[in-house]
């Protein structure tokens, strides 16, 4: 079935107390990570807690990319399913998808290694229990859209986001909503704060700071320079509680690249709304995962 579109899905290696969840699926008499595939236009983060919670009955907060996996279907479709280390929260419930699954059981990783069925989630799941443990995590998310700077006749750091950036801002509120700030830092421009709104009104009014550290420089040669100093004060707040912070489109490749010791930039730009997930393992940084 050539050029037929990849069926997306996303699962989660779903950790609490040093033991990991696998789910039994009496459609295939197997053993697997839960997973499932995404709604339509989900981000992949999202749908691998929803069907985490649908399939194991546990909230969860997700702490760090891990390796996809693609094989081809039956019917000859592309699959690519992306996973990610999450960790259980609160006191679980009953598995909400009873068609898809009817035990879930928490095992050792040694133990959920023998008793999974297929290889490439076994691959997964070393990944996952090779990992040092977290030591933190920060959320880092490019404004969203604010109209053309051509068409405000104002000062630009006023520009406030548009109808397109307040679809942009709640969505990432709900990509939020998986991971848990506990803290949110704007660059200096509106749009910044009005990005995080929804994020600081989900999480109970959380305040906003406004932190000038992340903000563009007016001229942009300036701006790797201008990314060092954020870079620095992004390790510093990697302490104190989870972060989500907004920057600008001129910092944000080269902090990142700043941050991984890299020179060249370009695979870290960043459309307005996109946000990063940025883990680190003791002083360890993992790759940086789109979300």
């Amino acid at each position: 079935m050539s050029g037929s579109t990849t069926v997306r899905a996303a699962g989660g290696v779903l950790v609490r107390e040093g033991k990991v969840c696998l789910v039994h699926r009496p459609r295939y008499d197997d053993w697997a990570l839960p997973k499932g595939k995404l709604d339509k236009d989900e981000p992949p983060v999202l749908g691998a807690a929803r069907e985490v919670l649908e399939e194991t009955g546990w909230a969860s907060r997700v702490r760090a990319p891990l390796p996809a996996v693609a094989y081809t279907l039956p019917d000859g479709r592309p699959k690519t399913v992306d996973y990610w280390l999450m960790e259980a929260v609160g006191d679980g419930g009953p598995v909400q998808d009873t068609d898809e699954v009817d035990e879930v059981a928490w095992l050792s990783f040694d133990d959920a290694l023998t008793r999974l069925s297929y290889d490439d989630e076994r691959a997964v799941l070393r990944q996952a229990a090779a990992l040092p443990p977290i030591t933190a995590v920060v959320v880092l998310v490019r404004h969203a859209h604010a109209g053309e700077r051509k068409k405000w006749s104002g000062n630009d750091a006023l520009r406030p986001i548009d109808a397109q950036g307040q679809a942009e801002a709640e969505r990432f509120a709900e990509v939020c909503a998986v991971i848990g700030p506990e803290r949110l830092f704007a660059a200096t421009p509106l749009r910044c704060k009005q990005t995080l709104e929804p994020v600081a009104a989900a999480r109970g009014d959380l305040p906003i700071v406004v932190d000038g550290a992340f903000a563009e420089p007016a001229d942009a040669d300036d701006a790797p320079a201008k990314a060092k100093l954020a870079a620095q004060r992004l390790l510093d707040l990697r302490s104190g509680g989870l972060a989500a912070i907004c920057s600008q489109g001129k910092i944000i490749p080269h902090l990142l690249a700043a941050l991984v010791d890299q020179a060249d930039s370009d695979s870290y730009k960043t459309a307005k709304g996109e946000a990063w997930l940025l883990t680190w393992a003791g002083e360890r940084l993992l790759e940086p995962a789109r979300l």
